[in-house]
């Protein structure tokens, strides 16, 4: 947990605090957005929770927190381990959040999907006892999909532990050089009838992207909601390799229909197909300008 002595000195005075070594991933500001806000470079309480729900939610963000940098003022062990309990988090049909986000992909989201012929990790939070448990009570992990190559996170302690099969693409498998399995160019790839793996590079050269159902996309740091201006988004400031080709990845996903935005950085969002396809395409008529 975090050290008080440590404390921001934008912190609202009261038992929730953040701490100096927060590495700004937003992570805290998803899971419990009354309490936490944006500062310069690092997240800070700027309003205590009043409500037993609030409460709650800002345990979430303390357990998710990759760095430890979520504190309170007097102990508070019995809301830690009831906030613990409520990972992974159900979304929607058997799409889970992970939380315990990990350092290694700078508190990047990570996914849990149940299917019947085998779940699916979508990148990996921190490897931890709790997780491992609850995924052997659902089945265990058939295979960890890691979307690039910066959010493995703990993916390979999990696919060592579950016997799993590691899918990345060619282009990013220095994250994971010995990975089972490798995607090539720019055609996607089915995996059963539910599962679609579709290369979208420009972020990193071998980024990919997940689609479920053709309801859940997994972006991971390709494509998220924008909570401040209220839209899809992508930022070439963190596009590590090429913009133009992102653009031209992002114009492809325009043949796919989903009604989810799961993304590894970034906010994650559910509306109706037909607007998140409206969505996208004015995203990339912004991408083709800049």
């Amino acid at each position: 947990m975090a050290d008080f002595k440590k404390r921001l000195p934008l912190n609202v005075e009261g038992e929730f605090f953040v701490d100096a070594t927060c590495i700004d991933c937003d992570t805290c500001r998803q899971l419990a957005p009354e309490v936490f806000t944006e500062g310069p470079g690092y997240s800070y309480v700027a309003a205590q929770p009043v409500t037993a729900e609030a409460r709650r939610r800002a345990f979430r963000a303390l357990v998710a927190c990759p760095t430890a940098s979520i504190g309170t003022t007097r102990p508070a062990s019995a809301e830690v381990r009831a906030a613990v309990e409520d990972f992974p988090m159900h979304l929607e049909d058997g799409v889970y959040a992970c939380g315990f986000n990990s350092p290694k992909s700078y508190g990047g989201h990570s996914y849990f999907i149940r299917h019947p012929e085998g779940n699916w990790l979508v990148d990996a939070p921190r490897f931890v006892a709790h997780l491992v448990r609850r995924f052997e009570a659902m089945g265990g992990v058939r295979y960890v999909f890691f979307t690039h190559r910066d959010d493995v996170g703990d993916g390979a302690r999990y696919a060592a532990h579950f016997g799993s099969r590691r899918i990345i693409h060619r282009a990013d498998r220095a994250a994971q050089p010995d990975a089972e399995v490798l995607i090539e160019g720019l055609d996607p790839v089915a995996f059963g009838s539910d599962f679609l793996v579709i290369p979208t590079p420009g972020h990193t050269r071998g980024h990919c992207v997940l689609l479920y159902k053709s309801r859940f996309l997994f972006t991971g740091d390709h494509l998220w909601w924008d909570r401040d201006e209220g839209r899809l988004s992508a930022s070439r400031s963190v596009c590590w390799y090429s913009w133009a080709e992102q653009t031209r990845s992002m114009e492809r996903l325009q043949a796919f229909s989903f009604e989810w935005v799961l993304p590894g950085h970034g906010e994650r969002v559910r509306l109706p197909a037909h607007e998140l396809r409206r969505q996208l395409a004015d995203l990339v008529e912004r991408m083709r300008r800049s």
